[in-house]
């Protein structure tokens, strides 16, 4: 099997001497704008159709965008040793680093992914991210993910304490993320996924529990509700990690509430209230740079018209609102230059957030401890 890096060089240089320009025409009769994407397409096929197939913006979709991030951050600017990014280590050197209390839940990915990039030639860490920025276009209200093409996969494992933990102070998941390179507002920006998310790994009852009571669009509810004051646990309280949430089903990490309050960070994470395009655009970018990290932009290769495009978030679900009985009152404002929206509430009774349902493909050989997370891949 051809590695990414020879297909590439082949690819390229074929693509120079014929001075292409335009689109041109793949081997499996697609069309791309750079005949370096050509390998994309085969892998788009097949993770569209068995990987996300008709689930829309379900577990599998938050499922990818949640490894692509524990595998880019594995980076440092002052420390080396942590590795070198969106490389793929994450998979690489699974039994490792799946170890790592931070990564618990990401057998799932393993389970999820692995068999895809077993069958396909491009690299461990080219799939990772590419499989993210698909499933995203499985959310409305995404603007359509830029993708680069051709990272350069690990050769080691990044090492414990990299991914910032749920139940660590803001300072300290500050200076983890600028030392990635990620300033306040491309950490605030980045956390816009928690739109789409739920948590596997907190509350040990309980599994998919969603962020805020929206999971399946990418709108600003999640900004909206993680500012409201906390009442209840969707499960057991005392989980290292969690605090109270305002919604019934939903789970709040101590993180979000705290850098959705503190004067560092309050003001940018109120300004996406009710602001969609704001939030789109800002994670937009934020993913792109994270996809990355710590790899040589100048050697990728711009794919991003491979990336399809994403459903149009209906106009109703772009505007936020408190959730039933709940309302401005409710809010614990934190910026200190802006007030909060007033917002209108939801109708009705107060209701409890249905849990995500999870991808029956995320259940493998591959566990919680790294144990059995081990495949044939394919590596630059």
């Amino acid at each position: 099997m051809l590695s990414t890096s020879t297909l590439l060089a082949a690819l390229v240089t074929f693509a120079n001497a014929a001075a292409l320009t335009g689109r041109v025409t793949c081997p499996n009769g697609g069309t791309v704008s750079n005949l370096a994407c050509c390998p994309l397409l085969p892998v788009l096929e097949d993770i569209q159709k068995n990987m996300f197939g008709d689930d829309g913006c379900a577990d599998a979709a938050h499922t990818t965008l949640r490894v692509a991030f524990h595998d880019a951050i594995g980076f440092s600017k002052t420390q080396p040793s942590f590795g070198t990014g969106a490389d793929g280590s994450i998979f690489i050197f699974a039994e490792k680093e799946l170890s790592y209390d931070a990564n618990l839940g990401i057998a799932d990915a393993f389970n999820l992914e692995a068999p895809f990039i077993s069958n396909h030639t491009i690299g461990v860490a080219d799939f990772i991210q590419f499989a993210a920025a698909v499933g995203l276009t499985k959310c409305p209200g995404i603007l359509r993910p830029t993708f680069m093409f051709g990272r350069t996969d690990a050769t080691a494992a990044a090492p414990d304490g990299t991914v910032p933990e749920p139940f660590q102070s803001v300072d300290i998941i500050l200076a983890r993320m600028a030392d990635a390179g990620f300033s306040p507002a491309e950490l605030v920006a980045l956390l816009a996924s928690h739109s789409i998310a739920g948590a596997d790994d907190v509350d040990p009852i309980l599994s998919g529990v969603p962020f805020d009571s929206t999971p399946a669009v990418f709108d600003t509810q999640f900004f909206v509700e993680t500012q409201l004051r906390g009442t209840l646990f969707p499960g057991t309280a005392g989980n290292q990690g969690e605090v109270e949430s305002a919604v019934a089903g939903v789970l709040r990490l101590q993180s979000d509430a705290l850098l959705a309050r503190d004067a560092s960070t309050a003001c940018l994470w109120q300004a996406n209230v009710n602001n969609q395009a704001l939030m789109a655009s800002s994670f937009q970018k934020a993913f792109a740079k994270m996809q990355i990290v710590g790899q040589d932009a100048s050697k990728l290769v711009d794919c991003s018209d491979v990336i399809p495009q994403p459903p149009a978030l209906p106009a109703a679900s772009a505007k936020a609102f408190f959730p039933p009985g709940l309302s401005v009152k409710d809010v614990e404002q934190a910026c200190a230059t802006t007030p909060f929206p007033n917002l209108p509430t939801k109708p009705g009774a107060r209701e409890t957030v249905p849990s995500i349902v999870a991808d029956p493909a995320t259940e493998g050989a591959c566990d919680d401890d790294g144990a059995g997370c081990v495949a044939k891949f394919t590596k630059s």
